[in-house]
């Protein structure tokens, strides 16, 4: 629906649910559009070598996966695409950028500041691109969107894709984009989310959550697997723990450095990896084929947040299990999410690792336990003991090390007690019974008498 108005040359909103293919549908008409190096009319071109085309993502994920699915696409007509973000050195994107480039997907805030260096000119951009605008809006983005907007050329075609079109970004749409069409994938009184996937909503107590998602790891027909949590440190401290139990799982999250969470995608979908465990920062976009499963490790802050969550399965036709844990205090925030999409769980059900209906829902055999094989992280390094008598050597071992001191005492330079030199002698005694029990005369004991106040006379001794 929306590729023939994009060809057109027309503003365009389209807005359709997560996992329906919202990337090529302004990836073709984007490529269409630009003069490529191939074409007759490039040599004719007002800026040979300027970016043509912008499309700006709230994440870097998005954004490499975006790049990466317009190359293959503009690989025929030779289209130059380079991916701008953040956390990796300037010094590539610039040299591209020199070189030429006809397609820049980024980021807002790396775009902003090389827009404001000068070394990228948007002054020549006819298509614009907002990819999961509303994102960008939860990600304070906005103010970055309508600069980078006031940089590119007046007369160009705006394109905005979104799953959900809250007011701000309605508000957007009106400012700077001229007759818009929209575009709707469904009907207003359709569901928001994909029909295929079966859902599932449990009050979950927080310590035994990994215990749950444990047993839920090893249900039948159960392929990569997505868990979703709302911090970086709880992401990562979950990954952890189900590596400890054997699964083979890693973390994504805003601490970890660019490499880090390229390095971990790439595993998950090269099947090295098949549990990922993440912060809303992969809850957008990603799309990664035979995800059978997706766990809210806690309950998501709105309505949205939970669409795009269980949006990363059930997608292109294929069947999924979203599995939502609810805590006690987070009762009400889940009430308004249930009423919002109107589903039909209004009390979650209260589940624990032990819990038939787990079992029976997810097709969990009754025997599975919450350890399926040895660590897959490395334990750190203990001191072996060479035998079972070692901590009885210990002693003697020191004791061994321990040095001999040979002590003389002296009087005047003389050996006191008839000790020889070199001889080794017992600690020393206190002074009284040393001077009572050595050879020569007796030392006269000191008797010290404080003064009176005011009184001049000497004390005797």
């Amino acid at each position: 629906m929306a590729i023939p108005i994009g060809l057109l040359g027309t503003d365009l909103i389209a807005q359709a649910r997560t996992g329906t293919g919202k990337t090529l549908a302004f990836g073709i008409p984007v490529l269409q559009r630009i003069v490529a190096q191939g074409d007759r009319e490039y040599a004719d071109h007002d800026a040979p070598g300027k970016p043509q085309a912008l499309v700006v993502a709230p994440t870097r994920e998005l954004a490499l996966q975006v790049a990466a699915d317009l190359q293959v696409a503009g690989a025929i007509r030779d289209v130059r695409t380079l991916t701008v973000y953040g956390g990796v050195p300037y010094e590539p994107q610039l040299d591209a950028l020199k070189r030429g480039v006809d397609v820049v997907v980024g980021t807002p805030g790396r775009l902003l500041d090389l827009a404001d260096r000068g070394s990228l000119v948007l002054s020549h951009v006819k298509v614009l691109v907002l990819d999961e605008a509303d994102r960008m809006l939860d990600l304070g983005f906005l103010p970055d969107v309508e600069r980078l907007i006031a940089k590119t050329h007046e007369l160009r075609q705006t394109m905005l894709f979104s799953a959900t079109m809250p007011g701000d970004i309605v508000q957007l749409a009106r400012r700077h984009m001229r007759h818009p069409i929209n575009v709707r994938a469904e009907s207003a009184e359709d569901s928001q989310m994909v029909p295929a996937t079966a859902q599932f909503v449990y009050r979950c107590h927080d310590m035994d959550k990994p215990e749950v998602i444990a047993r839920i790891l090893q249900a039948e027909d159960r392929g990569r697997v997505m868990v979703f949590c709302e911090t970086k440190r709880a992401a990562q401290r979950l990954s952890d723990d189900l590596a400890e139990r054997g699964f083979a799982a890693a973390a994504i999250h805003g601490d970890l450095g660019q490499g880090a969470r390229e390095k971990a995608l790439e595993r998950f979908r090269g099947d090295k990896i098949d549990v990922l465990v993440a912060t809303d920062v992969a809850a957008r976009g990603i799309d990664v084929e035979g995800v059978t499963h997706v766990i809210n490790n806690e309950c998501p802050d709105d309505e949205k947040s939970y669409l795009h969550r269980i949006g990363r399965t059930g997608r292109a036709g294929a069947t999924g299990v979203a599995v939502t844990f609810v805590d006690w205090p987070d009762m009400q925030r889940w009430k308004m999410i249930n009423n919002a999409l109107k589903l039909p769980f209004d009390e979650p059900v209260e589940t624990y690792s032990t819990s038939d209906h787990l079992f029976s829902d997810l097709g969990i055999a009754k025997d599975v336990t919450g350890t399926v094989g040895p660590p897959k992280v490395k334990s750190p390094r203990r001191r072996s003991e060479s035998s079972d008598d070692s901590r009885t050597e210990r002693p003697a071992r020191k004791a061994a090390r321990t040095r001999t001191r040979q002590r003389r005492r002296l009087r005047d330079g003389e050996p006191v007690g008839g000790a020889s030199e070199g001889a080794t002698t017992a600690p020393e005694q206190p002074a009284e019974a040393a001077s009572s029990s050595d050879e020569g005369p007796a030392r006269r004991k000191r008797v010290r008498r404080r003064r009176k106040a005011g009184s001049d006379a000497t004390p005797a001794e």
